[in-house]
């Protein structure tokens, strides 16, 4: 299912193939929580712009419309139109978002829902029933994601539950697999890496979670908390027990230094809600570096977000005109400046993929890693 095509240090150009499509690596997948980017970014949006894979949540899915209704109407890639691969996660996230709501057990985590307080249960076998009436192409382990810091002692009793949760995933999923009524038959899964920033943790993990076979493996419990050089220091000590023929996928990361980082330790598959969650406030990725639309200094400028970019608002509309949308609360500015963060995510791994199959990865790797995280002079 997953082709390494090739290598550049640790860097990986791989091709991975899915009963909906087949995802060029590495790549970062468009976050759309409830079957939607917030910013009112359709799918026809989502092809237009150059996004492989599309991300939605089972514990938000499954509060609203309800993965019973996502069922009756065909699964997730019937309900909102969209015929390329998704990912769910698992909503295991939601056992650390959700922290005063929940209480984990052996058999799951009750939760009280955050819409209205009503009590819910998830454990491994209600995530995959979940994510198999959504039926996504890929489906995430139910695991818990621990706050970082973490004492030692909580931090090793999760990572043994979370394995102990990945087993009864695959169980449960292989069995939904089975069923004639089950939507997606080939629905994959991926095992989460856990152990917080304890390496000894993370590498028992990941050997122990690298002995079950899976449709690939993540990383998880990372851009919660911890400095960047820690993240990268997990990544570093993970990588090397991470099986190579598989895909390998950061959750939750991150900027496009992290990405390009990510990368260049072996990493395959991103996802974050960055992106859109800037642009939404006007902060934008430019390949001259970050920039804030709402600046006085954009007033009557002219010029695009970014020349160089061939996204819709910059193809379309000058800085002056985006910043006056925002300045008068009109919803269009945020949709254009959502489409311009999620266009440039996009092109940065097509970017990367091109400089791998060139053999230059190096060579962008170090023109771009400062350049992309300073403020723009322009």
């Amino acid at each position: 299912m997953f082709e390494l095509l090739k290598t550049e240090g640790k860097a990986r150009r791989g091709r991975f193939h899915t009963v909906h499509g087949v995802i060029e690596t590495p790549v970062f997948m468009n976050v759309g929580t409830s079957a939607a980017v917030k910013g009112g970014i359709s799918t026809m949006d989502l092809k237009e712009i150059g996004c492989q894979v599309e991300l939605s949540n089972t514990y938000h899915l499954h509060i609203r419309p309800g993965d019973e209704l996502i069922y009756r109407m065909g699964g997730l890639h019937k309900f909102f139109n969209w015929d390329r691969p998704i990912l769910t996660d698992s909503g295991g996230f939601q056992v650390f978002s959700l922290a005063k709501l929940r209480r984990i057990k052996e058999e799951g985590v009750y939760f009280q829902s955050h819409m209205d307080g009503k009590r819910i249960f998830m454990g491994p076998e209600q995530s995959m029933q979940i994510q198999s009436h959504i039926a996504s192409t890929i489906a995430m382990a139910f695991d818990e994601c621990v706050e970082n810091p973490a004492t030692y002692k909580y931090a090793k009793a999760s990572h043994e539950r979370t394995i102990r949760w990945l087993l009864r995933s695959k169980a449960e999923l292989e069995r939904l697999n089975s069923l004639p009524e089950t939507i997606n038959k080939k629905q994959m899964l991926f095992g989460i890496n856990q152990g917080a920033t304890f390496e000894d943790l993370r590498v028992e993990n990941m050997q122990r979670i690298a002995e079950i076979p899976l449709d690939g493996y993540a990383i998880g419990g990372l851009a919660v908390g911890e400095e960047a050089d820690v993240m990268y220091h997990i990544i570093d000590t993970v990588e090397p027990h991470m099986p190579k023929d598989k895909p390998r996928y950061l959750m939750g990361v991150g900027t496009p230094q992290n990405i390009l980082e990510a990368v260049y330790r072996g990493v395959d598959f991103f996802d974050c809600v960055m992106p859109s969650r800037n642009a939404r406030h006007g902060n934008l990725f430019t390949w001259h570096g970050k920039m804030n639309i709402n600046n006085e200094r954009y007033f009557d400028d002219p010029k695009p977000i970014d020349t160089r970019c061939g996204c819709p608002a910059c193809r379309n509309y000058s800085r002056s005109y985006i910043r006056h949308l925002f300045k008068a609360r009109e919803a269009l500015g945020m949709r254009l400046c959502v489409l311009h963060n999620l266009y440039f995510y996009n092109e940065l791994m097509q970017k990367i993929r091109d400089a791998l199959d060139a053999g230059c990865f190096g060579a962008f790797y170090h023109a771009h890693v400062d350049l992309l995280a300073m403020r723009s002079e322009d």
